[in-house]
């Protein structure tokens, strides 16, 4: 018989990274100077405090698609500003970013943060191109769940495939595990709820072309490995073209580092998905 999963263990980030709290300051004094140099535009998509995006347009706007980063921290903590210069790589390849903030827990629930999320891709499609929805651990969930939305039964004026790629960073997608931690506290989820907010068990359309890339540090939790992989083949058993990759030597904090940089792997995979056709 197997050891029962220390649920906790595995999905505590930060006790897995001691040095999470440099990183962190790290990429708040970053994206601060990014947006002293690159002023963007910031984009109201609700009345909400924290319902705002940052928008950062490239000189030479050159993609067919625009971008979307969405920011991790459980649902409930961290904010845009600590993320702008994850722009950096793709707007040296012509590529619009928007960063959005949204409601944290326990102020929302997490069906009201996904939805915040469908508001803030909604108010981006003014600008009349599909989007790539990159999201880092609960910015991956988030992203997940923007490629899994039937755009069209919130609105028959929106494009079904207004989010037409997603790639994922150390994502959750199969959220039961995390009603055993301390994680819960803020989201307050029970079993029927994080079922429900589980993007693993919906069901995205087959016929579209929609593109999902599942990201995991390689010294992530055996949990989070698995998260990316059970999406992965769930959804590409779907109809949905699936990508699984692991990025050795990188943890839950350092594995976003490569958007910053326009020579990464990560950024052209990025602009391979905002020029797709």
């Amino acid at each position: 018989m197997s050891e029962p999963i220390d649920y906790e263990a595995e999905y505590d980030n930060r006790a897995r990274v001691p040095e999470h709290p440099a990183v962190i300051e790290g990429w708040a004094r970053d994206a601060a100077a990014f947006r002293e140099a690159h002023e963007p535009l910031t984009i109201a998509y609700g009345d909400a405090e924290r319902q705002r995006l940052d928008l950062f347009r490239p000189a030479e706007d050159t993609a067919p698609a625009g971008v979307m980063f969405i920011h991790g921290g459980y649902w409930q903590a961290l904010d845009r500003s600590f993320f702008s210069h994850m722009a950096r790589g793709l707007l040296a390849h012509g590529v619009q970013v928007a960063i959005p903030s949204y409601t944290l827990a326990p102020e929302a629930r997490l069906s009201h943060i996904v939805e915040e999320m469908r508001l803030a891709a909604q108010e981006m499609a003014r600008f009349d191109r599909p989007l790539v929805v990159a999201g880092h651990s609960a910015g991956g969930h988030l992203a997940a769940c923007l490629l899994g939305t039937n755009w069209r039964a919130i609105s028959s004026e929106l494009p079904e495939t207004l989010v037409r790629a997603a790639y994922a960073i150390s994502g959750l997608f199969d959220l039961p595990p995390l009603t055993k931690t301390k994680v819960n506290d803020k989201l307050r989820l029970d079993e029927a709820e994080a079922r429900a907010m589980s993007p693993l068990v919906w069901e995205p359309a087959p016929d579209l072309g929609l593109v999902l890339d599942a990201v995991v540090g390689g010294e992530e939790s055996a949990e989070y490995h698995r998260q990316s992989r059970a999406i992965v083949d769930a959804w590409g058993a779907k109809g949905v073209t699936t990508r699984y990759e692991e990025r050795p030597g990188r943890n839950h904090f350092d594995v976003i580092a490569p958007l910053a940089d326009p020579g990464s792997d990560m950024v052209a995979r990025l602009v391979v998905l905002a020029r797709a056709p």
